[in-house]
């Protein structure tokens, strides 16, 4: 039997009263995450909770038939809202999308483990490139390394954004992170 596409709603503030169920799933979606990228890939609680309820931020929000939320994506055209980028890098990159307010950053997107196999994935990402495509936007995310090489999300997102719309998609930036590991002193390799 296919699952039905879950519904998909565009909120501005997550209530008080089920903010603690959203962190439970980013929780759940996100919290392996903190081993196995450098950069920090999980916000922490009070962070999580400003984003549920700043209205600059958008929440695509995924429902199933019961009405429970299996999956949530953030979406902004308020740059400052994302301390991680550099709101001017995308103004100066960008011109013609800056002067028009059409520039966005994705922050997460976010299945419950339960339901990655269905069509919640997509279901949350058409609705974000239905956005996108009414402003005829520019749209920065990022995705970090093991993302891309686990679970193949960046080839995912092209096959559907190739499909929902006419995109261009390139890297623009990355950040390479490096550790040594020392393992004897100079003066005893014979430096």
């Amino acid at each position: 039997m296919v699952e039905p596409e879950p519904r998909v709603t565009i909120e501005t503030e997550i209530p008080e009263d089920q903010i603690e169920q959203f962190a439970k799933l980013y929780e759940d979606a996100f919290g392996p995450m903190r081993t196995r990228a450098v950069a920090r890939q999980v916000l922490h609680p009070e962070e999580f909770h400003a984003e549920m309820v700043d209205p600059r931020i958008q929440k695509h929000v995924a429902r199933n038939t019961t009405g429970e939320p299996i999956g949530l994506t953030t979406l902004t055209r308020h740059l400052e809202t994302v301390p991680w980028i550099s709101p001017d890098y995308f103004r100066a990159r960008f011109p013609e999308h800056a002067a028009r307010n059409a520039i966005y950053y994705g922050g997460f997107t976010l299945v419950t483990p339960s339901a990655r196999q269905g069509a919640t994935f997509h279901a949350m990402i058409k609705s974000v490139v239905q956005v996108l495509v009414a402003e005829r936007a520019a749209v920065g995310w990022d995705i970090c390394s093991y993302n891309n090489t686990h679970r193949s999300i960046i080839d995912r997102m092209r096959a559907m954004g190739d499909r929902l719309a006419n995109v261009e998609v390139a890297v623009e930036d990355s950040q390479t992170y490096y550790a040594a590991l020392f393992t004897e002193d100079g003066a005893t390799k014979g430096g």
